[in-house]
């Protein structure tokens, strides 16, 4: 998979983005406040293969050593390749790069897929934060980055 810097406006990672508010309306049973919003201090980064955009998320900073990965996803087509974990790694990375030391990110309970790549990448359960504190169905998570020697 090849991994890329999309602007936040590009159509193809906005029309993945819908797909996936789409899929978590239907897992989530239709909840409130799953609405793409573009943040402007948000880096991107898309997913390709065979020329087709089927991945993205994206690295918002939360504070100077503190940043949030979001609008993690990959098309089902493509689930099962290894490809959200080689994200991930991307998105850790982009966060790095940036002078964070820390990355934490939210899913829903609902996604157990989701959760295990995540315990399995080495990021620890949390409290709910932020905007996801009134949310019942949030789970959050943190990981630790490499300090440099």
């Amino acid at each position: 998979m090849l991994i890329e810097r999309r602007a936040p406006t590009d159509p193809e990672l906005a029309a993945l983005v819908t797909t996936q508010q789409r899929e978590l309306r239907e897992a989530d049973g239709g909840l409130d406040g799953q609405v793409f919003m573009p943040h402007d201090d948000a880096r991107y980064l898309a997913g390709v293969v065979d020329g087709r955009t089927v991945a993205c998320g994206a690295v918002q900073a939360l504070d100077a050593q503190t940043a949030e990965i979001k609008r993690m996803y990959v098309r089902p087509a493509y689930r099962r390749r290894g490809l959200a974990r080689q994200l991930l790694t991307a998105l850790e990375e982009l966060a790095y790069e940036s002078g964070h030391t820390t990355v934490r990110l939210e899913t829903g309970v609902y996604l157990p897929v989701a959760i295990g790549l995540y315990l399995t990448a080495g990021y620890e359960k949390i409290p709910v934060y932020g905007e996801y504190v009134d949310n019942p169905y949030s789970v959050c998570f943190e990981k630790r980055l490499p300090v440099p020697a």
